[in-house]
């Protein structure tokens, strides 16, 4: 959910600070008082568009920031953040977008810089806008299938990952085929080069970690005076006259007589004799280890040679020798394959061909698994409908490619998702034909099927926030009422903003903020408050009569208020 929300500087806004809650939040006001550009800048903070229109005048940048709480570790939304590198804690994931006067944006998500397409991305999967004349995803033809899918996860996700493995395999040897089949020219020419590429990796003779042991070499030879100087000084220290072991040996032999008079000492003239053999046999060690250096210009310029061959063909076939072996490996293959490339394309003719036979097996029990759940999501949107007064309307998902139409394998299409191409159509008049969703004029039939489809859907697309935008407009009466409930149930599973001229609307909120402004010093200034009941009461009554609050609609605003908490008192 979108627990606070900040605005700087924004629009009419001076600064604006909100505290939301879970369920259904509604914004009401006089007309013009600021209630969509509060919603303009919560698009704006998940991606939308700016502009330098934005930022208030007299003002270097506008600022908004929301902090979201996900109370599902499962959410889209933290995979989204894993992809970017966004670390999240507890959580919460906070937004935070910058417009300057210029019209240029800062965006940041955690504290991290990102771009715009990021933070639509990572927006998408936090809040839903609707308004009542935009394009929603719900009136996207080509996020149908998609919809459906969500809609029956639990039994098509198993069958659309089968099909989904034997899709990437049918695909590897579809492109294994198209690059044999081409021209002989381009063959011979690509023959040539990965030829004359493994020959070069081949005369190599490259060893596993050889350029890290060479490495280690150089350095030793590069570095030959000091380490034979160090070397030298540590083992003068050690052994001659006067030097540490001599001085050792002595504290050792004096404490073997004093631990012979006091048996006390005897664990301190222990530790002193194995320290002074422990140092014997390290100097022992330092004298061998310079008896074999010896520096080889010759041998050094051998390495050099070699460090730089091994380095060329990393350059050219991976950044590691491991990399380049395996790619050695990778074009002998492929050399066998094109040596032999009639013989090859047959036999993966024959394997395409195996591979689609189940493809297709796969492809049908998919779409037939869409189609029972299509069925299903027809007959709980007409239940939804219904309760909106649309009773006289048909809602049908059309497939326009099923099994049952496509008779050889060579007619399927076969796609990412399946076969399948899905859409969502509807007629909300007697006698009129089916169109597709696009094709629906009406603003209330509009606003009366999104909210039926968004109903169902709430449940299934985990969206943290949904906004309404006067989704509500030209209804009344009945329909009125229907609408507040039922955008009451879509809160049921998703926390939703709501502005709103209707007074049913306002009463079934779990939250009602008030938008007013006030000109100061000359400067418009909006405000918000948070309603207590008897507040709601009078800001519900002046909804209803639209101009003098009088004890009927004040008397009305309570009966609706009544209402809407027996409503909700049956849904809990």
């Amino acid at each position: 959910m979108l627990q606070e929300l900040s605005i700087r500087n924004f629009a009419i806004i001076d600064e604006l600070s909100l505290s939301l809650e879970e369920g259904l939040t509604v914004l009401t006001g006089e007309t013009g008082a600021g209630k969509s550009i509060i919603i303009d800048a919560v698009q704006l903070l998940v991606g939308g568009r700016g502009s330098a229109e934005f930022v208030r005048h007299g003002e270097k940048k506008a600022e908004i920031e929301g902090l979201f709480i996900l109370e599902d570790d499962y959410h889209p939304c933290i995979q989204k953040c894993q992809e970017f590198g966004i670390e999240l804690e507890e959580g919460m994931i906070l937004l935070k977008r910058d417009i300057s006067q210029s019209g240029k944006s800062a965006c940041r998500i955690n504290g991290k810089l990102v771009t715009i397409a990021i933070l639509r991305e990572v927006g998408a999967a936090l809040i839903d806008v609707h308004g009542q004349h935009e394009s929603q995803e719900l009136m996207d033809e080509t996020k149908h299938l998609s919809l459906l899918d969500q809609f029956g996860y639990e039994d098509i996700q198993p069958t659309k990952i089968s099909y989904q493995e034997l899709f990437q395999q049918y695909e590897q040897v579809r492109k294994q085929i198209r690059s044999l089949s081409e021209n002989e020219q381009q063959m011979a020419h690509r023959l040539d080069l990965i030829q004359f590429q493994l020959n070069e990796i081949q005369q190599a003779g490259l060893e596993l970690h050889e350029d890290e042991n060479l490495m280690e070499e150089k350095s030793r030879l590069v570095n030959f005076e000091r380490l034979f100087e160090s070397l030298q000084t540590a083992y003068n220290a050690l052994q001659g006259e006067q030097a540490g072991l001599d001085w050792l040996g002595l504290s050792m032999s004096n404490l073997e007589h004093a631990a012979e008079i006091d048996a006390s000492l005897k664990e301190v003239s222990e530790s002193a004799a194995n320290s002074f053999y422990l140092l014997e046999e390290a100097a022992r060690s330092i004298r061998n280890h310079l008896d074999t250096l010896e520096y080889d210009p010759e041998r050094l310029q051998a390495i050099e040679e070699r460090l730089n061959e091994i380095n060329q063909l990393k350059r050219k076939y991976g950044a590691t020798i491991e990399e380049v072996v395996e790619y050695g490996a990778s074009i002998e293959e492929e050399i066998e394959t094109i040596t032999n490339r009639e013989s090859s394309i047959l036999t993966l003719q024959k394997k395409e061909a195996s591979i689609k036979k189940d493809l297709l097996l796969e492809a049908q029990a998919l779409s037939e698994t869409r189609q029972q759940w299509a069925q299903l999501l027809t007959k709980q949107i007409h239940q939804q409908l219904e309760a909106l007064y649309m009773d006289k309307a048909i809602f049908e998902v059309r497939f326009h490619q099923k099994p049952s139409s496509v008779h050889t394998e060579e007619e399927r299409v076969f796609k990412k998702d399946g076969a399948d191409t899905v859409e969502f159509f509807i007629s909300t008049n007697p006698g009129e034909p089916l169109k597709p969703f696009t094709k629906v004029a009406s603003g209330g039939e509009i606003s009366r099927i999104m909210l039926a489809l968004k109903a169902i859907f709430s449940e299934h697309q985990g969206i943290t926030s949904i906004i309404f935008d006067e989704v509500d407009t030209g209804v009344s009466g009945r329909v009125a009422q229907a609408i507040a409930e039922k955008i009451h149930t879509v809160s049921v599973h998703s926390q939703v903003l709501c502005i709103s001229h209707l007074p049913q609307v306002a009463a079934m909120s779990d939250q009602h903020l008030f938008i007013s402004k006030e000109v100061v010093h000359e400067r418009t200034k909006t405000y918000v408050t948070s309603l207590e009941e008897r507040e709601r009461i009078h800001e519900i009554s002046r909804m209803i009569s639209g101009v003098e609050i009088t004890e009927l609609t004040l008397e009305h605003a309570r009966e609706l208020l009544e209402l809407a908490a027996s409503i909700k008192s049956t849904r809990v």
